[in-house]
């Protein structure tokens, strides 16, 4: 029955994902062109500045709250009221913290600390997308999953205006903030419908969910930092066009991410169970989401590698071509990224997150000093490397390293064996069709 509840919606949240990352396509790559290398660049240098400080805002509780329910389900609503009124206090001084480092950091360029500034009002309404766990505990994604592809929609037809009356960047960089309002009251108002306990703030509740999450701020911290490094350095570096097409290479390696995240957002609810009846149950799960996310990325990453040029000449034109070397180097950066995403899964089922910051640390400065040392020498190509090394690393290497997280790696290794692989896709069918 939970098998069935998982597969469905998993189903939901691609068929949304797929409609909202198709939208997606089109939207960037029209404002791409529209914009400019330069342009695009400052847009993304932005949100790389929000992303650095979104661990900080979510205070790790998106790592805990899908536990919490499942362990406290009579807690509902004293849970999710208190991770909505902590993330938005902190999000206040998130948004303080991004406008004064672009203040600082680019003390001489007006255009863009402004579009930090407005680009950082997202933060407010992120707050309240801590929702989105509850919904994810209850396997009710496709609410969620509705919300957000009707949000982006909306949104892609404002930024289609905005392209067609020739508004400036100003305009792109508050239009991503309206996204997160539209998804944010809907989902709310959608979960009370659903009859979802009343929000309220627990002090206590606060104080033991912060006990567990306080292990994911830094090390999602440290994530981020090696997640979006790079487009900071080449800013700083190099100039906000190198940003771009670094950026536009990203874009071609996320067409998919829709699907990643959708496997791996439905499969939690259901390892966090399984770890709670049987071990052999749970390393099972746990194999089969690894072998499915393995295969999908080689996939994906060979097809990208193959079909870089051309699909750069598609989507962003000739002036983007610089972004092709860096795009064949970074398509398989992806694949140890989603690993991390399981593993951190494995690692909250264990209760092993107290090693998570020595594996994000560790992450975070080495992509510092390889972004130092191969931005000079290589320009975009050199970040992309750099960004590759560093999830083999983090996601692969030091798990070897480290003694209490190597049975994970065993697992992970396990899910290299297709045949494993055959078998559990046939288990899904067959349980689909039951």
């Amino acid at each position: 029955m939970t098998q069935n509840k998982v597969v469905r919606n998993a189903m939901w949240i691609v068929g949304c994902r797929i409609v909202q990352a198709l939208l997606s396509l089109v939207v960037t790559v029209i404002t791409a062109r529209y914009l400019g290398p330069s342009g695009y660049g400052t847009i993304s240098y932005a949100a790389s500045l929000v992303a650095f400080v979104v661990p900080v805002m979510q205070l790790g509780l998106n790592n805990v709250l899908v536990r919490e329910f499942v362990d406290h389900p009579e807690e509902e609503g004293q849970i999710l009221g208190t991770s909505i009124a902590m993330n938005l206090v902190s999000s206040l001084a998130c948004i303080v913290g991004v406008v004064s480092f672009a203040a600082i950091a680019n003390a001489g360029s007006t255009t863009t600390i402004i579009v930090c500034a407005l680009y950082s009002i997202l933060l407010l309404f992120q707050a309240f997308e801590m929702t989105h766990y509850w919904f994810q505990f209850k396997y009710l994604s496709k609410y969620t999953a509705l919300v957000s592809v009707i949000a982006y929609a909306v949104i892609s037809g404002y930024k289609i205006f905005l392209l067609a009356t020739g508004k400036s960047v100003y305009w792109f960089a508050v239009s991503n903030a309206l996204d997160h309002l539209l998804i944010s009251v809907a989902t709310f108002c959608i979960y009370k419908k659903l009859g979802g306990s009343r929000l309220v703030f627990s002090l206590s509740i606060a104080k033991r969910m912060f006990s567990q999450s306080r292990h994911y701020i830094v090390s999602s911290l440290m994530v981020t930092i090696f997640a979006q490094t790079d487009r900071i350095m080449l800013t700083l570096m190099e100039s906000e066009a190198s940003t771009g097409y670094y950026s536009a290479a990203v874009s071609c390696t996320s067409i998919a991410s829709f699907l990643f995240a959708a496997i791996i957002d439905s499969a939690r609810p259901a390892i966090f169970e399984s770890k709670n009846q049987n071990e052999e149950k749970f390393a099972k799960q746990t194999v089969l989401l690894y072998s499915i996310i393995i295969y999908l990325a080689l996939f994906q990453s060979l097809a990208i590698a193959l079909l870089s040029k051309p699909l750069v000449h598609i989507l962003y034109g000739t002036s983007f071509y610089p972004a092709v070397p860096a795009l064949r180097v970074i398509t398989w950066y992806t694949m140890f990224s989603y690993l991390g995403g399981v593993r951190n899964i494995w690692m909250l089922a264990e209760k092993k997150q107290k090693y998570l910051w020595i594996i994000n640390l560790s992450g975070a400065l080495l992509n510092v000093v390889m972004n130092a040392v191969l931005i000079p020498i290589w320009g975009v190509v050199g970040a992309a490397v750099a960004s590759l090394l560093t999830q083999i690393f983090t996601n692969v290497v030091i798990g070897f390293i480290i003694k209490p997280i190597r049975p994970n790696n065993r697992l992970m290794i396990a899910a290299l064996n297709p045949v494993f692989l055959i078998a559990g896709m046939k288990q899904l069918l067959k349980k689909k069709g039951a």
